[in-house]
């Protein structure tokens, strides 16, 4: 019997240790949330002072490097490839030559079409020494048929005849004419087998050989044979979201960082923003809007693809400087446009502004009249419940004075990455609250009484 009972008393121990234990730990955390305890308790929080700073609004994306100009070329005539006479990444000039196409075709094209431009020319005079035997004949009925010595019928065949002559000669000149056209369509047709660079710039994703047959522009998009690109006039094309594409403007600068060159910035200027939206994922919960973003990069770089005019001269200002960077279409870059500049403005970090419902402080005002007002009250505050409650949030920075944690509404502006400008509500030389982050966004109000833990002077 004892060691049943002793067995029983150990379970009770054990259960009772337990139970202590939970609620100790669930009285902590309580506490911890500032849900129970003395609420006269002084608060630990993280402070820093107002300062004067510069804050330039940023906004960052991602795309890949292009050239600012490229030019496609594609055949105006179908064919066979008889000459490439440039290979990938050659830089060339206006007017050198590209590609050379077969042109017998052509070229018997043209000889038939002269041929039949003789031809015609032949059916002309044929035509006008038909009209001048009209004519006669037309004269001398005339002078007949006024002296009645032909029929009237007679008369008026002649004059059919010659006026059917004077047509017949009008539209050999219009054959002619149409042949002639036909002549010059073959022969630009002809002088469209050679192929020569539009613009000066590098030759880029050529993907024909010579032998290939390629089709023309006659009645669908050619045969892509190759690119004509600037690569000394490369930029940057981004996507960026529709949230921030209303802060971003022609001619804005830009920070630009590629993965090809680590640790380095390289300048940038906005120099195209799309009106037209790109939209994926439509209809569902992960529908994301875009706007292509055009940013033209300014630091000298690709110098050797520049025909050499500007090589020697900028790597003579650069010769104690870093390698000038040799960008590459494709590559992943990121930018951060810089959108407005503020110049010595208070300032304060991110975090230390948040935000509070001010119309919890007329519900707490109601609630104290009600508890000192009786009955006289209780059916207002019965209507009052009755009502939505409509929230009055704004944003706030607590500043502390006397070991308070006094609450100031703020009106703020442009921000960065750390700090946000504050256009009204604080002056310079003022002690904020910036954390925690739990205390400062949740449980600490207006008055409450606080502890510093750690002070900074600086902002950053």
């Amino acid at each position: 019997m004892s060691t049943k009972s002793n067995k029983s008393s150990n379970k009770t121990l054990i259960y009772t240790s337990l139970v202590l234990i939970s609620i100790m730990l669930t009285l902590f955390t309580l506490k911890q949330f500032g849900l129970i305890g003395d609420s006269n308790s002084e608060i630990e929080v993280e402070t820093v002072y107002t300062m004067y700073a510069n804050i330039t609004q940023k906004v960052s994306a991602s795309g890949n490097i292009q050239p600012e100009v490229e030019v496609i070329i594609r055949p105006d005539v179908s064919g066979e490839i008889i000459e490439l006479a440039v290979q990938e990444g050659d830089f060339i000039r206006e007017g050198d030559l590209l590609v050379r196409i077969k042109p017998d075709i052509y070229q018997a094209r043209i000889d038939n079409l002269n041929a039949a431009l003789l031809t015609q020319k032949a059916r002309m005079e044929q035509t006008r020494a038909a009209l001048i035997q009209a004519e006669a004949t037309y004269i001398r009925d005339k002078e007949l048929f006024g002296k009645e010595l032909i029929s009237e019928l007679q008369f008026i065949q002649s004059t059919s005849n010659w006026e059917s002559q004077k047509a017949s000669l009008k539209a050999s000149e219009y054959q002619i004419e149409s042949a002639q056209a036909q002549l010059r369509q073959a022969q630009e047709e002809l002088e469209q087998t050679v192929i020569r660079a539009p613009q000066n710039g590098t030759v880029t994703g050529l993907t024909v050989e010579a032998g290939e047959r390629v089709l023309g522009n006659a009645q669908m998009a050619g045969t892509e044979m190759m690119r004509v690109s600037l690569l000394d006039r490369m930029e940057v094309e981004v996507d960026v979201n529709e949230n921030d594409i209303v802060n971003v403007s022609i001619s804005d600068t830009a920070r630009i960082e590629v993965d090809a060159y680590p640790n380095r910035l390289f300048k940038g200027v906005v120099t195209e923003i799309a009106n037209s939206a790109r939209v994926s994922g439509a209809g569902t919960n992960e529908q994301i809007t875009n706007y292509k973003v055009k940013v033209r990069i300014i630091t000298p770089h690709n110098l050797s693809q520049s025909g050499g005019q500007l090589q020697a001269l900028v790597a003579k200002e650069n010769s104690e400087l870093l390698p000038t960077p040799n960008f590459k279409p494709g590559m992943s870059a990121s930018v951060d446009i810089e959108t407005d500049t503020a110049i010595d403005v208070v300032s304060v970090p991110i975090q230390a502004v948040t935000v509070r419902d001010f119309s919890l402080d007329e519900t707490a005002k109601s609630n104290t009249s009600e508890s000192t007002g009786g009955k006289s009250n209780e059916i207002d505050a019965k209507l009052t419940s009755l009502k939505v409650e409509e929230q009055d949030i704004r944003k706030v920075v607590f500043i502390v004075e006397d070991g308070l944690a006094v609450r100031k509404e703020v009106e703020t502006g442009i921000s960065d990455n750390t700090n946000i400008q504050i256009s009204k509500g604080l002056d310079v030389g003022q002690q904020i609250v910036i954390g925690s982050y739990r205390i400062l966004s949740r449980t600490l109000k207006n008055n409450d009484k606080v502890m510093i833990a750690k002070e900074s002077i600086s902002n950053e």
